[in-house]
């Protein structure tokens, strides 16, 4: 099939690769425009979707919008079967919707109609959900409204961090998509409405939310942590001697124990919590490498004892 990609993130690139590798011919991909980047912001670094597809010979293209009809001409004279969109980051109007021959079909991480929008992943596992998935709809005008064609589910485990599941729900989704370009080109593609109960939305995430506040309970806090985790990263703030420093927690795990909110109960370290206590496994320090809860609490020089006060400051 003649297939227009279009996608910027990591989460993309298995999906790029399978219809790559299923012989369709990509005649465009379409992928969010360069960002700077650098020490000092001068580079423009392509996204992970362009750079893959330059390295397959495809042609790129990164419009900044849709609302010129130029873009939108040059996107109906690629002539394509269908136009598959995973992770784009684009609004696309009902033009170009409708400018290829099968439509768009849009490859979504979540098990709709829970955690419609720009985080699903994390959302989930935010949430303490057990289940997510990837899903195969066809677009519409609406968000992630469009009736499901095929799915594919995922245990969520007590422990597992978004990062795990953003690599589980790529590698799952990029089987599920070209099994769904299979099913198109015999023409057995089928679709069903989505449910008009339980529509969730999964919100872009907020900096703010990614403050760790003790006075919570450990297991919020625990869906928070592993929620966030790699990127952005649930963060306190301590002064360690030098001023507030931001402090990242990559992995904890729920533990028994008492005391006041942000409270070190020993070297593990042990964090007392508003409800139960949280280990700190492995954190990361502003402009350092990731270790482990242990080193950083012996390193940075911490006490059985001390307080991170509502997450914002240690009294050293």
């Amino acid at each position: 099939m003649r297939v227009i990609f279009m996608g910027t993130p990591d989460f993309a690139l298995a999906p790029l690769a399978e219809i790559f590798g299923r012989g369709h011919e990509i005649v465009a991909v379409y992928s969010r425009a360069p960002k700077p980047a650098g020490r000092r912001g001068l580079e423009l670094t392509p996204s992970p979707v362009h750079a893959a597809a330059e390295k397959y010979g495809l042609k790129v293209l990164t419009p900044k919008n849709f609302r010129e009809p130029e873009t939108i001409e040059e996107f109906r004279a690629c002539e394509a079967d269908v136009a598959v969109v995973v992770a784009y980051g684009l609004i696309l109007p009902k033009a170009v919707l409708e400018a290829t021959k099968q439509g768009c079909l849009n490859l979504h991480a979540s098990l709709l109609p829970r955690w419609r929008g720009a985080a699903p992943i994390q959302r989930a596992i935010m949430a303490g959900d057990r289940e997510t998935g990837v899903e195969v709809m066809k677009m519409e005008e609406g968000l992630d409204t469009g009736p499901i064609a095929m799915a594919e589910k995922l245990s969520l485990t007590p422990d597992m961090t978004a990062g795990e599941a953003h690599d589980r729900l790529s590698a799952l989704g990029a089987d599920l998509i070209g099994r769904a370009l299979a099913a198109l080109e015999r023409g057995a593609l089928q679709f069903t409405p989505q449910a008009q109960a339980g529509v969730v939305y999964a919100k872009k995430i907020d900096k703010a939310e990614a403050r760790v506040d003790f006075s919570l309970a450990a297991g919020q806090l625990h869906n928070l942590i592993r929620g966030l985790s790699p990127f952005p990263g649930a963060f306190f703030e301590a002064d360690f001697g030098k001023g507030l420093e931001r402090v990242k927690i990559l992995r904890a795990a729920q533990a028994e124990g008492a005391g006041r909110p942000g409270e070190f109960l020993d070297e593990t370290p042990r964090v007392a919590c508003g409800k139960g206590a949280l280990t700190l496994l492995e954190v990361q320090r502003a402009g350092r490498g990731p270790v482990s809860g242990a080193e950083f609490f012996r390193s940075a020089r911490l006490a059985i004892g001390d307080i991170l006060a509502q997450g914002r400051h240690a009294a050293l």
